[in-house]
């Protein structure tokens, strides 16, 4: 398990989704916080915005830890899935068309690349073992809301051998304490978030010895800018009026 530089703060991010203008809007916000140099991403770097290309080559260069989401998994393998849980035929037709239209436009360079993605990120903070993952430990497009039952998300740490676990997927951001007192946290999304709220999302996580202080930090970015691209390609365009309204 890896121990950050300062050994008390990360700042996470991750569910990017083709989002240029969001990523690089929240990495102006991190600078100007000046929230630090430990960065780590949650995967889903592609997928459902319309530039992949231009997110992967913002984060490779600055050699970030990033995981494998399951949508940089299934781009990665030139898949026709992405392991989305789609309820109906509407939102399945929009996923085939978003991971297709990815599969055409991502560079053979950049699909490598993700391929090479962690399953999961281990770190200490403070005195506290955190583990990161995109869907769950068990598996990348295993969605961890917050209504879940006390009870299983023990079982998952107890699985990791955590005191947090920090997930994404959902992008839906929330911190959970768990009666044991160990921590669940959702990064939220950055490029597609789903709470009603169109802003970029990133968690700083700090730690004292075993106390630890989550904070969210919203961004405004231009994402009418982001819609309009999406609206001028073959995507579908409620992709565009998600990143509107900031709901799925």
């Amino acid at each position: 398990m890896a121990e950050s530089d300062d050994g008390d703060e990360a700042i996470i991010f991750g569910d990017i989704h083709g989002n240029v203008a969001a990523l690089r809007a929240v990495f102006e916000d991190m600078d100007e916080r000046d929230v630090g140099d430990e960065r780590y991403c949650l995967g889903d770097l592609v997928g459902y915005g319309t530039f992949p290309n231009e997110v992967v080559e913002f984060v490779r260069p600055r050699d970030i830890p990033t995981i494998e989401g399951n949508y940089d998994r299934g781009v990665g393998e030139n898949s026709d899935d992405c392991g989305c849980a789609y309820q109906t035929e509407t939102e399945q037709e929009r996923g085939d068309r978003s991971i297709a239209w990815t599969n055409e436009e991502i560079t053979d360079e950049n699909r490598a690349y993700l391929r090479t993605l962690d399953p999961q990120i281990g770190l200490e903070l403070g005195d506290l073992r955190v583990v990161l993952v995109h869907g769950s430990p068990r598996r990348v497009n295993e969605y961890l809301y917050e209504n879940r039952p006390d009870e299983s998300f023990e079982r998952l740490l107890d699985s990791v051998d955590a005191d947090v676990l920090v997930c994404g997927h959902t992008h839906l951001p929330y911190h959970k304490v768990l009666p044991s007192g160990r921590h669940v946290v959702n990064a939220g999304s950055v490029g597609k978030p789903k709470d009603g709220d169109p802003r970029a999302c990133y968690v700083v996580l700090s730690a004292s010895g075993t106390d630890l202080d989550v904070r969210f930090d919203r961004v405004e970015y231009d994402a009418e800018r982001m819609a309009t691209a999406i609206e001028a390609t073959e995507m579908p365009d409620a992709f565009a009026e998600m990143l509107r309204t900031g709901t799925s």
